[in-house]
């Protein structure tokens, strides 16, 4: 039994090693790669950790699960949302809508006009805030542009257009099959055939391409 331990534990050691690796150069310096320990985590996640400093956060035990290639594809669309900048930041957000919340509260009962529009504009900016950050149609926006940016980065490390697009393809769609989630679920269909029609845009260029050559 420990023995089995000690060889899972090598084994998620030298994937996470792995995974470090298929960062560009330019980002080795301020992004890390850790496996998460948190309970039914998300797969994959970035989260701000410092000043210029960025962690990929990988649930292992579900990351074991699929093909090699699908994790590179689904590991450089992360590195993607890092170099477009569409991570989320520290989230003030919620405690300034409840200090806000409160506040305008408190002014009301001692009916202090000024420190009650303080109040409001704090509610007003962290509500707006929270709005954007939970927005679908913009979230998922910044999911397809670092789909995209996720086939380049692959490009850069070796594979052919094609099979990017086949590793990814077959990525989402085993993502797609074995999430529970709903709403996520929703968002790696809708991925899904976005990148769909991108590869079949990029075969129609690359066939155009070929007849005009001849």
């Amino acid at each position: 039994m420990t023995s089995f331990a000690a060889a899972s534990a090598k084994a998620e050691m030298s994937e996470l090693r792995r995974l470090k690796s298929l960062l560009p150069p330019e980002l080795q310096s301020w992004v890390t790669v850790e496996g998460t320990t948190e309970v039914n985590p998300p797969l994959l996640r970035c989260e701000e950790i410092g000043r210029d400093e960025i962690e990929i956060q990988v649930d292992l035990v579900k990351w074991e699960q699929l093909a090699l290639d699908q994790r590179n594809l689904l590991f450089w669309h992360e590195v993607a949302r890092v170099q477009n900048d569409t991570i989320p930041r520290e989230g003030w957000e919620m405690a300034a809508l409840a200090i806000g919340l409160g506040g305008a509260v408190g002014e009301l009962w001692v009916q202090d006009g000024l420190l009650l529009i303080l109040a409001l504009t704090l509610c007003g900016v962290s509500g707006w805030r929270l709005y954007q950050k939970n927005n679908g149609e913009k979230n998922l926006k910044a999911a397809i542009e670092a789909d995209d940016k996720a086939l380049t980065l692959a490009t850069r490390f070796g594979y052919t257009l094609p099979n990017a697009y086949k590793s990814l393809g077959s990525a989402l769609k085993t993502l797609v099959e074995t999430t529970p989630s709903r709403r996520q679920r929703r968002l790696y269909e809708a991925r899904l055939s976005a990148l769909k029609k991108s590869a079949s845009q990029a075969k129609s260029k690359s066939k155009s391409k070929r007849e005009e050559s001849l």
